[in-house]
């Protein structure tokens, strides 16, 4: 799970995955969410090495116990991710989250598992449902949305692809991790993600989150 960012966009005096949500830090609703799911995964946690001790001291105040090993978050998401696949020893299915995700469904928990243990690697992605256009020379230009997806987490991989993955990629300027498989000339599985699965960077996004929360939606 990813959360070594400092969440500069939010505006606040501490990283983004720790703002409250209801009452307890976002990351904390992204962990349970996953441990819902399959008790039995083993979850790591990439966060600036300095917040290791304000997320234990979090765990404290807000009674949380579910098991997690901390990772020393690097200087992009790319390193983040490098160095918490260094500790991953088993075979088996690696899912990379962004641990200000707090609403992805079991639904799509269940899809990108089952396609990834069937094909290898499985992307959650959403149609775009508004026009969209692209600018360009001072000016701008329609683009055909049908062919437009946007994409999401947890994206799923077998262990020895992934790791292969980020051993041999050229650079680190990668906002997610199926760009960095896709180096490989491996074609990539797309399943359904669910609108709700909103990435928390914005004041909006936490109140929204807040919102749904309240109401009749459950990850679950």
């Amino acid at each position: 799970m990813v959360a070594g960012g400092t969440g500069t966009r939010m505006k606040a005096d501490v990283p983004k995955q720790f703002l409250l949500l209801s009452g307890r830090p976002v990351l904390m609703y992204t962990i349970e969410i996953f441990h819902r799911f399959d008790p039995e995964l083993k979850i790591l946690v990439a966060l600036p090495e300095n917040y290791f001790s304000i997320w234990e001291e979090l765990c404290q105040k807000h009674s949380f116990t579910i098991p997690c090993q901390l990772v020393k978050g690097g200087i992009t998401r790319f390193h983040s991710v490098k160095n918490a696949l260094e500790l991953i020893v088993d075979d088996g299915l690696v899912a990379i989250h962004d641990g200000v995700r707090p609403l992805v469904s079991k639904e799509t928990l269940q899809r990108t598992f089952d396609e990834a243990a069937k094909s290898g690697n499985a992307i959650p992605v959403l149609r775009v449902s508004e026009s969209i256009r692209k600018t360009m020379n001072g000016g701008s230009i329609a683009i055909d949305r049908e062919d437009l997806r946007i994409v999401q987490t947890p994206q799923v991989f077998r262990k020895a692809l992934i790791k292969n993955a980020y051993a041999v990629a050229p650079h680190q300027n990668f906002t997610d991790d199926a760009t960095v498989v896709e180096l490989l000339g491996v074609k990539l599985n797309l399943v359904e993600g669910n609108g709700e699965n909103i990435k928390i960077t914005t004041p909006a996004d936490l109140k929204y989150a807040e919102a749904m929360l309240g109401s009749a939606y459950s990850p679950d």
